[in-house]
């Protein structure tokens, strides 16, 4: 008897809070002056608002994806479900490995894995480390990659 009248209890307390505290203004990203609330939304930016200016932005910036895509069913379509399985495992593994930040990685395996190993592209020439117009402290970089700093 008393553990049903501490239920019933419980359950009249919450209904109380239910009506004392609108929730719909919680959930809101806007203050009550029409500000944005920055503490919950976060800040906002200008270039997260912006539209594509191309129908074709949007394709090139997926690109890879949509490609690992196509190849993945592919090689479904050929070898069967444990393939594609197989090559994403692959796949994370490769990307987790990485030089230490103050060094440029070449991501051979990555390439490799991808097929890309052969192609010569924009960001093959254009993305030369040695042209880099900033080189930091090795000692503070790897201290922020691995967050001391």
């Amino acid at each position: 008897m008393i553990s049903f009248l501490y239920f019933q209890n419980t359950k009249a307390f919450g209904s109380q809070l239910k009506d004392s505290i609108p929730i719909a203004e919680l959930s809101t990203a806007y203050g009550g002056y029409g500000v944005q609330d920055t503490l919950r939304a976060g800040f906002t930016s200008a270039q997260s608002e912006l539209l594509p200016s191309h129908p074709l932005e949007l394709s090139e910036k997926n690109f890879q994806l949509n490609q690992d895509k196509v190849n993945f069913a592919t090689v479904r379509n050929i070898q069967g479900l444990h393939a594609p399985l197989k090559l994403q495992m692959e796949l994370k593994a490769v990307k987790q490995i990485q030089r230490l930040p103050c060094l440029q990685s070449s991501n051979i395996a990555l390439d490799s894995l991808r097929g890309t190993d052969e192609c010569i592209g924009f960001e093959d020439i254009l993305n030369d480390p040695a042209q880099c117009e900033l080189m930091g402290d090795p000692h503070m970089m790897v201290e922020y990659k691995l967050g001391l700093l």
